[in-house]
């Protein structure tokens, strides 16, 4: 009998056919190579006044974290919502919800299938963007040792495990962007409003961050648990950022989630 499995391997099926599945994994490839590319040609070689900016030139492993720290503008943010932003609303923009919700399968694991479908592509997305930079990265720099924010001095194989925990990590806030997207696309029944909506909603955040006068709630914003992932780059291991950027983070995705649920198992499709 069909289930939540079935929708999620057709949903992973779909995505395969849909040009901004490759849109996004293809930005996830060639960011990371220019920024190499960048780094090869650029005359100083002093670097910039970023975490780990000095070390570009020595060690491949800190050009997926340099990413990790401006990919969160909205790079990320823009190829997580390409599909939670479109997974629903495409369906309402094809007539195709009738077709769907005539099978034998529940809207509440119609709903999981493609949930999970978004968020699977998201991973994979950052995944394969860090494989990326950490390849290129080591082509161009090398796969030396690297510098952590303490100033503790990792050997590679080390580092190069704490750049995928730090991609981990980093998924957090990218899941609470999926559950935005999920919610717009569900509310909006508009591709493109869905994306452009969620990618809005991230940038705006990132304002609010920056204004003068609102630090205090700096802590609580979305946009700063983006940053969660430094803690595992500290000596010892500064856990706390990451503890509260799971909780933070569940603030905002999960009643994201919950309500885009609601909406959907709503959803009047009898009039088209």
């Amino acid at each position: 009998m069909p289930g939540v499995g079935t929708v999620y391997r057709w949903e992973l099926t779909k995505l395969r056919y849909q040009k901004r599945t490759y849109l996004g994994l293809g930005a996830a490839v060639l960011v990371p190579i220019l920024f190499v590319v960048a780094v090869h040609f650029r005359h100083d070689r002093r670097g910039g006044d970023f975490a780990f900016s000095s070390y570009l030139s020595r060690s491949g492993l800190a050009v997926p974290l340099v990413i990790l720290l401006f990919g969160a503008v909205w790079m990320f943010p823009l190829i997580t919502a390409l599909v939670a932003g479109d997974i629903f609303a495409s369906e309402d923009h094809n007539g195709t919800l009738k077709t769907i919700f005539t099978r034998s399968l529940e809207r509440g694991q119609i709903f999981a299938g493609k949930a999970l479908a978004a968020a699977t592509y998201a991973v994979a997305a950052i995944l394969l963007d860090g494989t990326v930079a950490v390849i290129a990265g080591s082509i161009q720099s090398g796969f030396n040792s690297l510098q952590s924010l303490s100033g503790t001095i990792v050997s590679a194989p080390k580092a190069l495990e704490l750049v995928y925990v730090s991609l981990l990590v980093y998924l957090i806030p990218i899941a609470a962007i999926v559950c935005v997207g999920l919610l717009l696309s569900t509310v909006t029944r508009n591709s493109a409003a869905a994306v452009v909506g969620t990618l809005m909603f991230s940038l705006l955040l990132q304002l609010l961050g920056i204004l003068p006068g609102l630090g205090a709630i700096q802590p609580y914003l979305l946009s700063t648990q983006f940053n969660a992932w430094q803690g595992l780059l500290r000596t010892p291991i500064d856990w706390a950022p990451i503890i509260r950027a799971a909780w933070v983070c569940a603030l905002y995705g999960v009643p994201a989630l919950f309500a885009a649920l609601l909406v959907f198992l709503r959803r009047d499709v009898a009039g088209g």
